[in-house]
């Protein structure tokens, strides 16, 4: 066949048949994974010239753009924690090779989509689901016009043809989308699995509301994608909005896991607490291990006024209750959200106070977000936000939160993120939260740091001095406060730290001690402090017994250093 032009051959459906198309995102992290780049190329795998890459935020666009500047088409996988470094890298492609095509899908680019698609680096957007369309733009191309949910400018005019599309999930059946990775690059990744699609739940400051028909996957091969990343991977992350919406499927997936799970293996789930169902408790209970499973349960808030105001239900005694039946089994990831309508600085307070007493391993503090489709972003003006027009579109203030009160909240966080989540003060902040109030602690504890040193760029000891220099400014009379911390701080460590925060014993009593006791400090290294209170009751029960005893940490050198719990000693016993 005879083509005048290079235009003519590319409008040719011969073009079409061999055209260089990559699928591609940039994942915030390393060890993160798309699934969705993936799921694409294992159902048009069988086109010629379609291939697949993942980078990172961090990576150079320049970088990225000289490497696939030579394909047709580059279509990029958009979230809000990647829309920003994505345009940039569509820019970067553009600009070397200008004949190249940018198509973008993905939840930051399926609504409101019109500044997007009017930017001179951005050529096409699919909307929603991207099974059906981006097949059919694959055997359309370059004619493009009856491709369902597809953006695309025709001169200045913006066109699309929408669709009422749901991509039946029966046709994922055989499609394993992790065939294509190195089996032992896995072992080090986030795995994601998807068992189904939807919510049942309107929360309008998430997408996953607007899709509320619940669909699953065919079952066998969910079981066999499970299997093969249980084999390879070690952190499974499920991405069901609400994993235990059916009590029979959720216990049938615990159950296929506990049969053919590997050593080292976690699973994290999204969990709705307060509909689970005492079966699935009792179940828990009964056969899963300690440590196996992560919960993701997001409480949001506990203000019921702030809840209804966003369609959300919840019982938030309900939710307590289930996490404390299951906190000694399930790793529990809990998660609150600041600028809720109606939700304000005293509700934030009681939320914080009442959540933290959870204990919950990991407590994450986020501020409400204005994500592009949502019902919140349509409503702003109800409630006077103001927020961030960039991504991720953050609150900046409300009818309910002056910005000096947001700004104050973060320092909240900060504090709560180095001192809770990275586990530096455990002890020392359960303390707290049974004597004080955590709120107040944490921000004074988050304006003094921030006073005093940047939040990214400090040392340990920074952590520990800047604590016990507050602690005894706002709390000078809590002497058991300066133990805690000198005691958090003497179990981070692997080898023997230095000395400080509370003094070791003399060197006489300390060699009887360990001469008494046994210890091996041929192996091992030893701090012996003195603290005025029983630490293992406090450990135990929460109560603070006035006691006169010695606290042995023991250093290995290789894990962090263990309290001799049985070695224990009163002062008097001793001496």
């Amino acid at each position: 066949m005879h083509f005048d032009t290079l235009t003519e051959f590319k409008e040719s459906p011969i073009f079409a048949a061999c055209m260089k198309v990559l699928l591609t995102t940039l994942n915030a992290k390393y060890i993160h994974l798309n699934l969705a780049i993936r799921l694409l190329y294992e159902l048009n795998k069988h086109r010629e010239g379609l291939d697949w890459r993942e980078f990172t935020i961090k990576e150079n666009p320049n970088d990225i753009a000289e490497k696939y500047k030579d394909f047709d088409v580059v279509a990029f996988s958009c979230y809000i924690w990647n829309i920003t470094q994505t345009l940039a890298t569509a820019r970067a492609l553009k600009k070397l090779n200008p004949n190249i095509k940018i198509m973008l899908g993905g939840p930051e680019v399926s609504y409101e989509y019109n500044d997007v698609i009017t930017l001179p680096e951005v050529d096409y957007i699919i909307l929603g689901e991207g099974e059906i369309p981006f097949a059919e733009f694959l055997d359309a191309y370059p004619n493009i016009e009856s491709v369902g949910n597809l953006v695309y400018k025709n001169g200045e005019e913006i066109k699309l043809l929408p669709k009422q599309v749901m991509f039946d999930l029966e046709n994922y059946r055989g499609i394993n989308p992790y065939k294509n990775d190195a089996p032992e690059d896995l072992y080090n990744k986030v795995c994601y699995i998807e068992t189904s699609r939807g919510c049942p739940y309107k929360c309008e400051f998430c997408l996953a509301s607007l899709d509320n028909k619940v669909r699953t996957l065919p079952i066998e091969d969910i079981k066999s994608n499970l299997l093969y990343l249980m084999n390879h991977g070690r952190v499974i992350k499920f991405l069901d909005r609400t994993f235990n919406v059916k009590k029979d499927f959720t216990i049938d997936m615990f159950n296929f896991i506990l049969e053919h799970h590997k050593p080292g293996n976690v699973f994290q789930f999204e969990i709705t607490a307060d509909i689970v169902h005492p079966d699935i408790v009792k179940y828990i209970q009964e056969h899963v291990p300690e440590g196996l499973f992560r919960f993701e349960i997001g409480i949001q808030t506990v203000n019921q006024k702030a809840n209804l105001q966003v369609s959300r239900k919840q019982n938030f005694d309900k939710t307590s209750a289930v996490i404390k039946q299951l906190d000694n089994k399930i790793e529990m990831h809990l998660d609150l959200i600041v600028g809720l309508p109606l939700d304000e600085w005293a509700d934030i307070k009681y939320s914080i106070e009442e959540v933290f007493k959870l204990y919950p391993p990991e407590l994450q503090l986020g501020f409400l977000k204005f994500l592009r489709g949502t019902p919140v972003r349509q409503k702003y003006k109800e409630h006077g936000y103001i927020f961030d027009p960039l991504p991720p579109y953050q609150i900046i203030e409300s009818n309910y939160l002056t910005r000096d009160e947001l700004y104050q909240i973060t320092l909240l966080e900060e504090a709560l993120e180095i001192y809770w989540n990275k586990k530096r003060a455990i002890h020392t902040l359960k303390y707290v939260s049974q004597q004080y109030s955590i709120f107040d602690f944490l921000l004074g504890l988050g304006k003094y740091f921030g006073k005093h040193k940047d939040f990214h760029k400090h040392t340990l000891n920074d952590v520990y001095n800047l604590i016990t220099a507050y602690s005894k400014e706002a709390f000078h009379e809590d002497k058991v406060l300066q133990q805690l911390i000198a005691i958090d701080y003497y179990l981070q460590a692997k080898i023997k730290p230095q000395i400080q925060y509370l003094t070791e014993i003399d060197r006489v009593t300390k060699t009887a001690l360990i001469k008494h006791h046994s210890l091996n400090h041929h192996k091992y290294r030893h701090v012996i402090v003195p603290i005025t209170f029983d630490f293992k009751l406090f450990l135990q029960t929460g109560v603070m017994f006035e006691q006169q005893e010695y606290l042995i940490f023991e250093y290995n050198g290789v894990s962090k250093a263990q309290i001799i719990s049985k070695n224990l000693t009163t002062k008097n016993q001793i001496e």
